[in-house]
């Protein structure tokens, strides 16, 4: 007899129809089996990876029974999203850390910290993230109406939640992604978002000094969360105490620079952002300006002193300057009111022996004035027209616009500290200034800042070229009473001229600086200041000959306005 294999006693034994109901039955189990496991694998609880597709195509999707909802530029977490992603390492210091705390995670949604659940209950937050479509440029635009004259401008806004449906929380984690080394890294919208969303849960849900932990592979802002509230830093971690008060006006400041934050316009709008009005009675504050290398703007910082003590500030006035200062300057800057402390030049390592901007990162040590709360500095070609301790409500950065988005360095409120001047110094070598001085380099530490109105540092420059520009600028320069805070001189300075009128005209590439409006403008706080102090404004037989000099040249050049052929009465002139 031929021998059976198993198969062949089965058909013997079953008939076939009965086999086909059994292959049915198991073929439907398997099937039941492998559904239940595509359902609950984290992939399926994903809804990209069951239909993917952009944010810009789709905005909802049903799928195997439930609704997966994907709002345009919306971060949404939930439970499942920390129970099956990667796991992060949690830092060493939270070992140190109490238990039982309640822990918002913010940007967190791809690291799993279910670890971290031992230190009490985990918030996931929730919040609309900024339009991928948002600049840098258009925080931080150009030019501003601040005057409003014709038109309201549009102005972007951060897309805030309302965190008051959050509960009180004990600390915020938060992951703050870093593009470095990639060009302009610091001015990522997203970024800064991140760090005011972090700010304002403090704020709004914090309770008593509520901690804050960062993960980024970069040093967070500094304007933000200040290196002073550093507690630790480990490899990526960041853990900081901030002062809830200076979040707390840093949050109530515009976003970016698309709105004052003093309007000065005469609309009776003058807010201004305090941190708290009781404690500016123990608070030290002073004005600064710097002087090295030269004895050059000796005069200007003189005259400078005197407009400051005639808006009856009652703020210390501090100067810092270097050996290359004579004892004598010394004496007159002093007589002046300025209090003179000794310092020791910083160079610039990006420029060359000899050059004027050898040693322009000195305006850095401003930073170790730690004795004081706030300093408000003012460049010495300026003058003060108007009373400014009022800006002394503002923290740091808060500046003028210079262009682009960037901020002018020449009136800057500042919060002294070591920390932040040890930070100065280690990212010296690493930052490239964009116009190779001071400026440069801090609008790449303080890429978010805050905008004072033109008038707080009127530039004397005509950009236009224009009549109706002249026009406007030259009233503004006149006003009596003043209308502008302050007069930022560019081109030549006033006491390295004749007083006649502005040599500013004499030069081609330094026209476009010449007004003998403002010139005049800056003689009268001269002849206003004791005898003595006017004799610091001489002019070196040097500097007269170049005047002769350029003077020659206009006339050789047939310049319309014909100030060449103003005549010298400068007494100066005959010394």
């Amino acid at each position: 007899m031929k021998a059976l294999n198993p198969h062949n006693m089965m058909l013997i034994c079953f008939p076939k129809s009965l086999m086909i109901r059994i292959y049915l039955v198991l073929s439907s189990f398997f099937l039941i089996i492998s559904a239940a496991f595509l359902l609950l694998s984290p992939s399926a609880l994903d809804s990209s990876v069951i239909n993917p597709c952009t944010s810009h195509k789709c905005l909802h999707m049903v799928e195997t029974g439930y609704k997966t909802k994907a709002m345009l530029d919306d971060v949404k977490l939930s439970n499942q999203s920390y129970q099956h992603a990667q796991k992060s390492k949690r830092p060493n210091f939270l070992n140190d850390m109490e238990k039982g705390m309640r822990i918002g995670m913010l940007n967190m949604d791809r690291e799993d910290f279910s670890q971290w659940s031992v230190f009490g209950e985990l918030i996931p937050i929730s919040f609309k993230k900024v339009s991928n479509n948002l600049k840098w440029e258009d925080l931080f635009p150009r030019y501003l109406n601040e005057e409003e004259e014709k038109e309201i401008q549009s102005r972007p806004k951060m897309p805030m939640q309302d965190f008051n449906k959050f509960e009180y929380m004990d600390m915020v984690v938060v992951k703050i992604p870093c593009k470095h080394p990639k060009e302009g890294w610091q001015r990522d919208v997203f970024r800064l978002q991140l760090h005011l969303v972090a700010a304002e849960l403090v704020v709004k849900r914090g309770r008593g000094r509520t901690k804050v932990v960062v993960e980024s592979k970069c040093k967070p802002m500094v304007e933000v969360f200040r290196c002073d509230d550093l507690v630790k830093e480990e490899g990526e971690w960041w853990y900081y105490k901030p002062d809830v008060n200076r979040l707390k006006q840093k949050i109530s400041l515009p976003f970016g620079t698309c709105d004052i934050d003093l309007p000065l316009w005469e609309k009776g709008i003058n807010k201004v952002h305090e941190l708290n009005p009781e404690s500016k009675l123990t608070k030290r504050e002073a004005y600064a300006t710097v002087l090295h290398s030269s004895e050059a703007y000796v005069c200007g910082a003189i005259t400078l002193a005197q407009s400051l003590l005639k808006t009856r500030t009652n703020r210390h006035l501090i100067l810092l300057i270097d050996t290359s200062i004579s004892v004598s300057k010394r004496r007159a800057l002093a007589a002046a009111g300025w209090t003179i402390r000794i310092i020791e030049r910083i160079s610039n390592p990006r420029s060359r022996n000899d050059t004027y901007n050898r040693y322009n990162y000195t305006k850095l040590r401003l930073w170790q004035l730690t004795d004081y709360h706030k300093i408000i500095f003012i460049d010495c070609d300026m003058i003060v027209l108007r009373n400014l301790d009022h800006l002394f409500s503002f923290p740091q950065m808060s500046a003028a616009s210079n262009s682009e988005s960037r901020f002018n360095s020449g009136i800057m409120v500042i919060e002294p500290s070591n920390c932040t001047f040890m930070h100065f110094m280690q990212s010296i070598n690493e930052i490239t200034s964009y116009n190779g001085g001071d400026q440069g380099f801090l609008n790449e530490i303080f890429v978010y800042w805050h905008r004072f109105p033109k008038k707080v540092n009127f530039f004397k420059q005509f950009v236009s070229n224009s009549n109706a520009e002249e026009t406007v600028n030259n009233q503004l320069f006149a006003a009596d009473p003043p209308k502008l805070y302050t007069i930022h001189y560019f081109g030549r300075k006033p006491w390295l001229c004749y007083r006649d009128y502005d040599c500013n005209w004499d030069v081609p590439y330094f026209r476009m600086y010449a007004s003998d409006v403002a010139n005049r403008r800056w003689w009268n706080v001269h002849d206003a200041m004791d005898d003595s102090l006017q004799k610091q404004c001489e002019l070196t037989d040097w500097r007269k000959e170049e005047l002769k000099q350029d003077r020659e040249a206009a006339k050789r050049a047939g310049f319309a306005d014909n100030h060449w052929l103003i005549n010298i009465t400068d007494p100066r002139s005959f010394d």
